[in-house]
């Protein structure tokens, strides 16, 4: 059987070699810029969601430009209208009727664009009853207003209450390791949540990243592969109330199979691992997502236990989140053990029933020589030999 791992002092560190590009952070960000975007109206047909993934600055300067471009619009008009009219050249007439009352240039336009917009009504600057045009631009106004409202308030909605916010305090640890779990080996990782609030519906899942080669010579750098993490037997959803160990088994449909200690420390992969489920509070659905590095595969750890029960509640210490501890774990790989395993198992059979016969024969033969007495009785379930019956 392979050997298992011991505890020795640390021998000289092997020369690093080069990092490899992460394909998604730590924190859950994907490392991929989009380039030589040929067609970028298509972000315009759907302007809300590219409003909502823009930076904060940017969203508060269009939230900002969207309303005072709409006053200055609508001002204008108003100056135009009451220009076009004559209403400026007949300021002072009591006998005038003006489209607005107290309207006597660009700045008092403005000054009623945005009372007709926000609904102030200040009662100083009021439009009357003898400007149809006016009348029409009024209702123009009000109805952009309330969409320019519902559009903007939508977006800044939407903005405060991303989910992504949510993931941040969705931890992952910083290292995933490799141990036996009832005797078979496993690739584990931990999660947590640090709110009282809890996810619903919480389902967790892994893919293996690493570049492949086709038969056909085809070279894919970023080749997705599924790691298992219990999507058969339901225990990849979760109820994350403390933090859980996720276990990915390395059996024989795992990609991992026949990688041992020293093979996986050469291999050259990323393990990104998502997590999913819904809000409590707002009932929106939440992503995280974090990724393991080789360098960040610990063979032969397991994790520190954090939950402790205390005088009626379990308590959770993160500040043991994120430890390991070293335990004995076989160097070689999961089909070397399992096939060590099976030897194992092969020569218990064979060797039980042969022991079994041997202490019959030693037993047949001390009662042949006590005499003939206990020459009918049976051995093992066996009866007697064919002489024992002459003799008599």
């Amino acid at each position: 059987m392979c050997a298992g791992r011991r505890h020795r002092s640390p021998g000289p560190e092997p020369p690093r070699r080069r990092g490899r590009q992460r394909y998604v952070e730590k924190d859950g960000r994907c490392n991929v810029q989009q380039g030589n975007v040929r067609e970028p109206g298509r972000y315009l047909t759907d302007l809300f969601t590219t409003l909502a993934d823009l930076q904060w600055r940017l969203s508060l300067l269009f939230f900002v430009l969207a309303y005072a471009l709409t006053w200055l619009f609508f001002g204008a008009i108003w100056w135009l209208v009451a220009y076009g009219r004559g209403d400026l050249e007949h300021l002072g007439d009591a006998a005038w009727t003006p489209c607005v009352n107290n309207l006597n240039g660009f700045v008092a336009a403005f000054l009623f664009s945005i009372e007709t917009e926000t609904t102030i009504g200040y009662g100083h600057r009021v439009i009357t009853d003898q400007c149809p045009e006016g009348i029409a631009l009024l209702l123009l106004q009000a109805i952009l207003g309330s969409m320019v409202n519902a559009f903007m308030v939508g977006c800044m909605f939407v903005k405060i209450s991303q989910p992504n916010k949510r993931a941040a305090t969705l931890v992952f640890s910083s290292h995933a390791v490799v141990s036996l779990r009832d005797g078979r080996l496993c690739l584990m990782f931990r999660v947590g949540d640090l709110r009282s609030s809890h996810i619903v519906e919480a389902s967790i899942r892994a893919k293996l990243i690493r570049s492949r080669q086709t038969l056909e010579g085809e070279f894919i750098p970023l080749h997705q592969t599924d790691l298992s993490v219990g999507f058969d037997t339901g225990d990849d959803r979760l109820f994350l109330v403390s933090p859980l160990v996720i276990s990915h088994e390395i059996d024989a449909a795992s990609p991992f199979w026949e990688a041992s200690r020293r093979a996986l420390e050469r291999d050259d992969f990323e393990i990104v691992v998502i997590l999913e489920g819904m809000v409590e509070a707002t009932g929106m659905t939440c992503q995280a997502r974090s990724s393991y590095l080789v360098d960040e595969v610990l063979w032969g750890h397991r994790f520190t236990s954090v939950l402790t029960l205390e005088d009626g509640f379990y308590e959770v210490d993160y500040a043991s989140f994120h430890q390991t501890f070293e335990v004995p774990t076989p160097s070689c790989s999961a089909r070397e053990l399992a096939e060590a395993a099976a030897r194992l198992d092969a020569h218990l059979y064979w060797s039980i029933p042969s022991r079994l016969d041997e202490k019959v024969e030693e037993e047949g033969a001390g009662e042949g020589a006590g005499g003939e007495a206990g020459a009918d009785k049976e051995q093992n379930g066996c009866l007697p030999p064919p002489e024992s019956e002459s003799k008599v």
